[in-house]
């Protein structure tokens, strides 16, 4: 009855976005006050919001492309062969969980693009099977398990904020300088984080798979079979030449400066030339590309939309009210802490990664350098906040429901489990580390 009546409350992705305008208006209203008495200050606040319209439109074409890009790569013949391996070791609906949670947290860790879309291709495909083997299954569940690679992102190799800071002129350079992948991506706090996680949240979906054990999806709600293989073409070589010269550029660019050439532009670069290099030829590649874009259309709409939401925060003060409250009560040892509680809160408002580093770090960067806490642990904690509340902040998901056909208010009563299981583990790694 509880898991019914919380699926009716929560609203659509773009319902929510909507709402959230309204919200963050009336919010800058009470808490912030006018820059200039020239000009009401209800006027002001309409102007930042469509001041922020526009402001992530290059961020939002790197974050489209990422994702279009992931989703084809996911479509290559190659990981439809790895589908096809995966559903061979599937023989119950717990074994189907346990594999998609584990491949989505693997796979979003390179790519969230990547790990999103061919999650929710595999658990689609998995559904398809369990339909026509009739295999008891808890479908929302499964998308769920789809769904939890976006746990794991924004510290793995797309992320956001630490690619951002990789950059040699990124927009805080002045303030505290560059900080390379090492000391962020890949140091030993956050690889024992993923670790964990790639332990912790299979197990909690085997947990709860086990306690849900009645709720299986009836046979008719499961969705049809569609056939999304590549037809077998003759290789042409001209998008595969370019695909070769692509390779070369992005390991040219490795070998001049290592690990901190990886950036969110580089990280492109890398998945055209894949895609280019694992099609046969340019059709194929272009089908893929329309099918990636039609499954992406939600993300591009409402993008702006949040970027809005965005303008309003950091041009009214709101998200300085909001986070410096936070680090007013903060010391040394807890400000990492504070500071992914506050971006756990303001991804609701901003849910990209990059537009929340835009609004959210230099606060948190300054606060750094005043309490002497670790430069690149404050990055990593506002990436862990930032991740944690995707599982109840719909955004991210509208490719996986659309690929996968489950609202979203079926899968977050089970992604809230992995959030709370994802905040412990964040705040203990913070914390030790």
């Amino acid at each position: 009855m509880a898991n019914k009546i919380t699926k009716n409350l929560i609203p659509s992705p773009l319902a929510l976005a909507i709402i959230l305008s309204f919200v963050v208006y009336f919010f800058a209203l009470i808490f912030t006050s006018p820059i200039d008495s020239e000009t009401a200050y209800p006027l002001q606040l309409l102007n930042f919001y469509q001041k922020g319209f526009w402001d992530l439109l290059a961020f939002a074409m790197q974050m489209m492309l990422i994702l279009v890009l992931g989703n084809v790569l996911a479509l290559t013949p190659v990981f439809q062969r790895l589908i096809k391996i995966i559903l061979s070791k599937v023989r119950s609906g717990t074994t189907a969980i346990i594999l998609t949670a584990f491949f989505s947290l693997l796979l979003s860790y390179f790519n969230w693009g990547l790990g999103l879309i061919f999650s929710a291709l595999l658990a689609r495909s998995i559904a398809e099977n369990a339909k026509q083997v009739s295999m008891k299954l808890n479908y929302p569940l499964l998308v769920a398990a789809a769904y939890s690679g976006m746990m794991v992102w924004h510290g793995g190799l797309s992320g956001s904020a630490p690619l951002k800071v990789a950059e040699s002129n990124h927009f805080l350079s002045d303030l505290m300088g560059v900080i390379p992948v090492s000391e962020t991506i890949f140091s030993t706090m956050n690889l024992i984080l993923y670790a964990s996680f790639l332990l912790l949240i299979p197990l909690t979906f085997l947990l709860i798979s086990k306690v849900k054990s009645n709720t299986f999806t009836k046979e008719s709600e499961l969705p049809e079979t569609v056939d999304i293989s590549s037809t077998q073409t003759s290789r042409q070589y001209l998008g595969t030449s370019l695909g070769i010269l692509l390779a070369f550029i992005a390991i040219y660019q490795f070998y001049l400066t290592g690990l901190s050439a990886l950036n969110i532009n580089l990280i492109n670069l890398i998945l055209l030339s894949l895609g280019l290099l694992l099609y046969a030829n340019l059709d194929q590649f272009m089908k893929a590309v329309n099918t990636a874009i039609s499954s992406s259309s939600g993300i591009m709409i409402q993008f702006p939309i949040y970027a809005g939401i965005m303008g309003l925060m950091k041009y009214s003060g709101l998200a300085e009210v909001f986070t410096e409250s936070l680090i007013s009560i903060s010391s040394a040892n807890t400000l990492p802490i504070y500071g992914l509680i506050s971006a756990a809160v303001v991804n609701f408002f901003v849910p990209s990664g990059g537009g929340q580093w835009a609004v959210q770090g230099p606060i948190l960067i300054e606060a750094a350098q005043q309490l002497g806490v670790s430069i690149p642990k404050t990055i990593m904690a506002l990436a862990y906040g930032d991740q944690l509340t995707n599982m109840i902040q719909p955004f991210w998901a509208i490719p996986l429901l659309s690929i996968t056909g489950v609202k979203a208010k079926s899968i977050i009563p089970y992604t809230f489990v992995i959030m709370i299981v994802g905040f412990v583990a964040s705040v203990l790694a913070l914390y030790f580390f």
